[in-house]
């Protein structure tokens, strides 16, 4: 089946610049985008997919539905072998996520028990089974992607933290652009084919960028000061855990390496500062949700000497 090219989505270019960074280093942990219901997350997530099957990253992108059992998720006893006197696994979507990303659509309707079942795995990066008299265990390491709508449920904060980084989706306002998305879906509903042809070259260049960042990615330097500025941000922005240094930390990193550059500098800090630390900074009394994302905007203009 062919998908919406990634490079064809308009308009949600820190959503993107997210996924990007993932690719590059899973270690960032996973993309959390909340924001208006029809603004192309889930079409975003799966044109990721297909660009990196496209580029033989070697990472899947495994979707999990909202009421999948525990079995579905987890892997149970293999019934059509087991009615052959045979005592087997059949793996689950964790099993289909290792090695790449997990996708859960409304993230924040997910049910309790299978938030239990994902934190337990993502800290662990291991599957431990125990169906029906047999036990099994495998490696279960993925990126975690969730995206939602916070009107209509909020997410268990120990979740919450799990993602790496974090985007705000907002419905467009500029007309011209909205315009442009409503050609772009049509032409491509008109004839796939041919849209995925005219947007191979571009999507074989970004594939090819993306490839060069993740072999290139251990040979990227942090200099001191910088970290201690990446420290320093975190601090005066008021980000909760220490988990916000080294996401904020590998996320400049994956900035840098997608940028060619050696070195991370202090754009590569200010362009991930926001996805990483805007969920980690709590929000005050009669604040509105855009106040954590501008507390830590600041924060980094000042650190960084950016200010003024």
């Amino acid at each position: 089946m062919i998908v919406f090219p990634f490079t064809a989505v308009l308009g949600q270019e820190e959503l993107k610049h997210c996924l990007v960074v993932c690719a590059i280093d899973p270690g960032v942990s996973g993309v959390l985008a909340v924001g208006d219901r029809g603004t192309a997350k889930t079409t975003t997530v799966r044109a990721l997919g297909a660009l990196l099957e496209r580029a033989g990253a070697q990472m899947p992108v495994a979707e999990l539905p909202l009421g999948a059992s525990e079995d579905r998720v987890l892997g149970s006893l293999d019934i059509d072998r087991a009615l052959r006197g045979e005592v087997a696994f059949a793996p689950g979507i964790l099993s289909d996520a290792h090695g790449g990303f997990l996708y859960i659509d409304e993230v924040n309707l997910l049910d309790d028990y299978l938030v239990d079942i994902l934190l337990d795995v993502a800290a662990s990066g291991v599957n431990r089974v125990e169906r029906d008299g047999i036990g099994y265990t495998h490696p279960a390491r993925f990126v975690l992607v969730g995206s939602g709508n916070p009107e209509e449920g909020e997410l268990r904060p120990q979740l919450e933290d799990r993602f790496g980084l974090a985007t705000f989706v907002r419905t467009i306002a500029d007309a011209q652009t909205r315009l442009a998305i409503v050609r772009r879906r049509l032409s491509f509903e008109s004839d796939p084919e041919k849209f995925e042809r005219e947007w191979l070259d571009v999507e074989h260049r970004l594939a090819d960028r993306l490839l060069a960042a993740r072999d290139g990615l251990e040979n990227v330097q942090i200099p001191e000061v910088v970290l201690r500025q990446i420290v320093d941000i975190c601090v005066e922005s008021g980000a909760v855990g220490h988990r916000a240094e080294l996401v904020l930390t590998r996320a400049a990193r994956a900035t840098a390496a997608f940028g060619g550059r050696h070195q991370v500098t202090h754009t590569d800090v200010a362009l991930a500062a926001i996805p990483a630390l805007r969920h980690r900074t709590p929000r005050q009394l009669a604040e509105t949700p855009t106040a954590p994302a501008a507390r830590v905007k600041l924060a980094t203009a000042r650190v960084l000497g950016l200010a003024g």
